[in-house]
């Protein structure tokens, strides 16, 4: 299991709230957080309850400030634990809604997914395999979006705005 600390205030002072698992709900432990400490374990924090708003992945160090997480602002309103269990990556990415048109496999990290499989836009997946993120832009920028192992009929489904994606990277914990 992980360990994640999050604080009212900036550089780890004020009240705390410490997690172990998921929490669909930090409001009602914490009325803001300008500061997070992860002891173990990776996690995706989300701006708002639920697993919604935009998200940041969160893997063990000291963040003192929400622009250390490349926050845009100091709102956390729930977070996951990724499972990082050693195994395999697999998933298949498709340039259509419901798996349709061209298929791709994918197996490990992908900087940059134009210049890898010539397509602009990712519009469904299927995860067989492994925890990844997605980032908006190429060499892991930009808005990423945590995938898990299940089938992603359309981009909304992991919470894309859009079906653009730039890179993809495998979650893993050395």
């Amino acid at each position: 299991m992980g360990k994640i600390i999050f604080y009212d205030d900036k550089d780890f002072s004020g009240h705390h709230f410490e997690c172990s698992k998921d929490c669909s709900d930090l409001l009602s432990n914490l009325s803001q957080c300008n500061s997070i400490r992860v002891e173990s374990g990776c996690f995706m924090i989300y701006e708002k309850p639920n697993y919604t708003g935009n998200q940041y992945y969160l893997k063990k160090g000291e963040y003192p400030d929400f622009h250390h997480w490349m926050g845009v602002n100091n709102s956390v309103g729930s977070c996951h634990h990724i499972d990082t269990e050693p195994g395999s990556f697999n998933m298949r990415l498709y340039e259509r809604i419901e798996f349709g048109g061209q298929m791709m496999d994918l197996m490990d990290d992908c900087p940059n997914v134009m210049d890898r499989f010539n397509i602009p836009n990712v519009f469904s997946c299927n995860v067989a395999n492994g925890n990844w993120l997605f980032y908006e832009r190429p060499h892991y920028r930009g808005k990423m979006y945590l995938i898990r192992p299940r089938e992603y009929k359309r981009f909304s489904d992991w919470g894309g705005r859009t079906a653009r994606v730039g890179s993809i990277r495998r979650i893993v914990d050395y």
